[in-house]
């Protein structure tokens, strides 16, 4: 009964957990035509988590890192997506996150409960080598996707370059390579008029 009983929670889970799928963002797909949504963004952040480890300065696992990101962002099922520049909703965040992580992460078997929410915690305090990898890739994919698309989402949203800068203060002690990547974007997109020149705020 014990394993018919873990079976059906997990279940609930996986049936809960598809309405990460209509969790839109404020990134647009390469292409520009729509806005990508939660489960989007977590399955291409768990591919470059297996492709962009050579670059990381420290040692990672890429198996914990993938989980990290295929669930960081299924709090926001209940919490919704707090776009990375609106300070009204940045204030509330992690409140409405932490409820909707007790809920989610509940219905799970307690041990996997547990686990997923312990990655999600480590996720959210930027500290191990782990979590500072999966908050690159979080931040990396986004900027990929503005610069493939023309910079659509920073234009909407009259975004400034220090903006992106000031999110992304901590990747160079994580990817020196990926910080000089990111600048490279930024400056491209300033001169397409994309992005805003700091100067003009």
């Amino acid at each position: 009964m014990e394993q018919k009983e873990r079976l059906e929670q997990q279940i609930r889970f996986i049936v809960e957990t598809d309405k990460v799928k209509n969790i839109f963002r404020q990134t647009y797909l390469a292409d520009g035509k729509r806005k990508e949504n939660d489960a989007e963004h977590s399955w291409h952040l768990a591919l470059m988590a297996v492709l962009l480890k050579e670059h990381m300065d420290e040692e990672v696992d890429v198996a914990r890192v993938m989980t990290m990101v295929l669930i960081h962002d299924l709090v926001e099922i209940d919490a919704g997506d707090t776009y990375a520049y609106d300070e009204a909703g940045a204030a509330t965040k992690r409140e409405r996150e932490v409820k909707a992580a007790d809920r989610i992460f509940g219905m799970l078997p307690e041990d996997q409960g547990k686990y997923f929410r312990m990655l999600w915690e480590e996720f959210e305090a930027y500290e191990s080598a782990d979590a500072k990898y999966a908050h690159l890739l979080d931040n990396f994919q986004p900027i990929l996707l503005n610069d493939a698309s023309g910079g659509k989402s920073w234009a909407e949203h009259g975004v400034y370059r220090s903006q992106p800068c000031k999110r992304n203060e901590r990747i160079p002690d994580t990817s020196k390579i990926v910080w000089e990547k990111m600048n490279e974007i930024f400056d491209r997109n300033v001169q397409a008029g994309n992005l805003k020149a700091d100067q003009e705020a």
